[in-house]
């Protein structure tokens, strides 16, 4: 078992288990409070809207955490998020390192909430990389799709209402075929997509105005 100890505000542990399968061993907690962006077996098992566009991955990342309201109040945060429209959502601590203008935004704006099958968006993942909506139910689902060189990539964001809690499951899948250099992905591009879905958890939780608790991580 490998371990990544990332010490200060964010405290932030990154537990790797090899010989699990792509996306399924990483686990983030915080020190002293306890919290993961780690998807259960189940929910990593199961299918999800846009599974079928890559129907072959040679990578899968799998990450989904809980907050305490109800999908509809969730959805119009995630529909706005991304490059050039309301950012990367980011906790406060961590964001006070970046740029005023490099900073998500902290309301909601209608600007950015008519996502519909075809629109294209920028990526964070080049100058010029877009991503396109291949689907969208709200307050279900939203499934994005991108080319990169050769490789094909999906990205779903599924919102699942949790009825004991009238709390939102936040599931969120990244298939890719082919991918040449899969350790790689397996190893550094799992961190990143660990520490990054972990920063967006807090920050989406501070921008709904709801604590960070062990059980808004379950």
């Amino acid at each position: 078992m490998d371990r990544v100890e990332l010490d200060g505000e964010a405290g932030l542990r990154i537990t790797t288990v090899p010989g699990v399968g792509p996306g399924y061993g990483h686990e983030v907690v915080r020190t002293g409070v306890g919290w993961s962006v780690a998807a259960t077996a189940a929910e990593r098992a199961e299918p999800r809207p846009g599974d079928q566009v890559v129907d072959s991955p040679t990578v899968v990342m799998d990450r989904a955490f809980s907050v305490p309201v109800a999908p509809d109040l969730v959805w119009p945060w995630l529909m706005q998020l991304g490059k050039r429209r309301a950012g990367w959502y980011l906790p406060r601590g961590v964001e006070r390192f970046l740029p005023a203008g490099r900073r998500a935004v902290r309301h909601l704006d209608d600007r950015w909430q008519d996502l519909r099958v075809g629109s294209v968006i920028p990526d964070y993942g080049g100058r010029d990389e877009t991503f396109t909506v291949l689907d969208v139910d709200a307050p279900r689902h939203l499934v994005y799709g991108s080319q990169r060189g050769r490789t094909h990539l999906t990205w779903s964001i599924t919102l699942r209402p949790i009825p004991a809690t009238a709390g939102t499951r936040i599931l969120m899948r990244l298939r890719l075929a082919p991918v040449t250099h899969v350790w790689l992905a397996r190893t550094a591009g799992e961190a990143v997509d660990v520490l990054t879905i972990a920063g967006l958890r807090r920050g989406l939780l501070e921008r709904l105005g709801t604590p960070d608790t062990p059980e808004t991580a379950r």
